[in-house]
């Protein structure tokens, strides 16, 4: 995107890393409903409204940040959808499939717009280079959305990966690994800060990044 200016760089990402975020705070509050926990939908949380989802500092401030700063590594996060833990049937196996949720609908997101930016190559509109170019919109959705999956995916609450290993775990070792979660944050940002986030996610937004270029024929612009 270096050929951009910053508006244009902005308009380009803002539509996919809102998208992202916002569907993947649905699909948890589907998922949730499904199991027996209306919270999310009594609040008005299970809708596509961006607003109803937004955090100022993770879906906004985080996210311009590190477009601007040119790392290639843009993540953010909404504000978590409630979920009432009593109300579902199964409360610890059923709280593994809400965490799973999020990162299965970003998942699916990036191969939608792997497929949309298939569609502009099949018809020729990628060649032509719009102001707001559509094509490098498909790919930064693709990124975002890769990227907040695998995140999402690492064991550590209140990451969605931490809690889908606390239902997995026999107690008490689920309790223990539980108690984590108030430091949770903090850890993450401390790996963030050292870069040991960056190394343990690329390869596996490396991999994924491939699979999809190679399975869309896309060309090599991730």
């Amino acid at each position: 995107m270096d050929h951009l200016t910053l508006i244009q760089r902005i308009a380009v990402s803002v539509v996919p890393v809102i998208l992202a975020i916002t569907l993947h705070e649905v699909a948890h509050g589907y998922i949730a409903l499904r199991f027996g926990d209306p919270t999310a939908k009594m609040l008005g949380r299970l809708t596509l409204n961006p607003i109803k989802h937004i955090s100022l500092l993770g879906t906004i401030i985080v996210p311009l940040l590190l477009l601007l700063s040119g790392t290639g590594f843009i993540f953010g996060w909404a504000k978590p959808v409630p979920v009432a833990y009593k109300n579902l049937r199964n409360p610890k196996r059923d709280m593994a499939l809400v965490a799973l949720a999020g990162p299965c609908a970003n998942l699916l997101m990036a191969l939608m717009w792997a497929i949309l930016f298939k569609i502009l190559i099949v018809t020729g509109y990628a060649s032509s280079r719009p102001l707001l170019a559509l094509d490098l919109m498909c790919a930064i959705g693709i990124l975002v959305n890769v990227v907040l999956a695998v995140l999402n995916l690492i064991p550590l609450p209140p990451l969605d990966g931490g809690r889908v290993l606390t239902g997995l775990l026999p107690e008490p070792a689920s309790s223990q690994f539980a108690r984590i979660e108030p430091y949770g944050f903090f850890i993450l940002i401390a790996l963030l800060a050292t870069n040991v986030l960056s190394v343990v996610m690329m390869p596996f937004v490396s991999g994924l990044l491939r699979f999809i270029i190679s399975a869309f024929h896309l060309p090599p612009v991730l």
